[in-house]
């Protein structure tokens, strides 16, 4: 089973990686992939072309990067999430992806078990999830590491709070990608702050690099060269109501206090109708034949 809506990966300097990619090909997962003009000949050498976008280079001219730097230093991704999103928008598509591109793989957690999906099953799970309500603006896989097997009761989403690497992300709402760094987070912010509602799967995870271990992409763009302390100050500066700096393991970090979010309830649709029992998509456990 294969998700219901279009994936689109924004990717740059990772032609020879195709991290993502690599997992949804073995997924059998289609996608598009948003490359500039000037890396799109390297790419096709790794990647379908009929599976590459070029960024319309105006949504990087009119990108709000919200500091004063302009253009004098890469925007991150953020214009590639917005040609995505009104490419969506054009096919007629209520709600499209957008995951990064260095993600290992997207697992099930079910009794204390992490076990790696063969198919895109669990994508099409938190699709028809979200679509069930009327308010939910963006959803998503939580990171693998977060997620501790030796937990006991950990509820299978957690509400209103960020969507990082993976989101599922409702077409219609009035909202576009802005900020140089940590624009996954001011979405999520400016989104909860309108009163919809974000949920977090715990029962999915992906499997997603560390920042800054991965070449290409932000780590060469920004983290590299400047260290975590730009973005942190640039979500407190954004959001000075919720969020704070915090230095924790050696570096800055942002804080951020979700709990005034707490009173955005989620609204079920009035057409639907949920059967009694536990539906498991088709998917079954199997040893993983590692000769094949």
């Amino acid at each position: 089973m294969n998700p219901r809506w279009p994936i689109y990966i924004p990717s740059k300097g990772r032609a020879d990686s195709c991290l993502t990619m690599r997992h949804l090909d073995s997924m059998r997962v289609p996608y598009l992939v948003i490359v500039e003009e000037e890396e799109r000949a390297a790419y096709a050498r790794t990647i379908d072309p009929s599976r590459l976008l070029v960024l319309d280079p105006s949504y990087q001219e009119r990108y709000d990067p919200f500091d004063d730097d302009g253009l004098s230093k890469s925007i991150g991704s953020g214009p590639a999430r917005n040609f995505a999103w009104d490419h969506a928008v054009a096919a007629g598509w209520p709600w499209h992806w957008i995951v990064d591109d260095n993600i290992k793989g997207w697992f099930r957690f079910n009794h204390n078990l992490k076990v790696p999906c063969a198919d895109g099953t669990v994508l099409r799970c938190m699709e028809d999830f979200v679509e069930r309500y009327r308010n939910i603006a963006m959803a998503g896989p939580h990171y693998f590491m977060f997620v501790s097997r030796k937990q006991e009761n950990i509820p299978p989403f957690v509400l209103n709070t960020r969507i990082f690497s993976c989101n599922l992300i409702r077409n219609d709402v009035p909202f576009r990608w802005r900020c140089r760094y940590n624009e996954d987070l001011d979405l999520s912010l400016r989104m909860l702050k309108a009163g919809w509602c974000t949920v977090l799967f715990n029962a999915f995870l992906q499997y997603k690099l560390p920042t800054q271990m991965m070449g290409g992409g932000n780590t060469e763009a920004f983290y590299s060269r400047e260290g975590t302390l730009p973005k942190s100050q640039m979500i407190v500066r954004a959001h000075p109501d919720v969020a704070r700096l915090a230095w924790k393991f050696g570096r800055w970090h942002h804080q951020v206090d979700y709990s005034s979010f707490k009173r955005n309830k989620l609204l079920r649709r009035d057409d639907v109708r949920l059967e009694p029992g536990v539906d498991n998509y088709g998917m079954v456990l199997r040893r993983r034949d590692d000769a094949a």
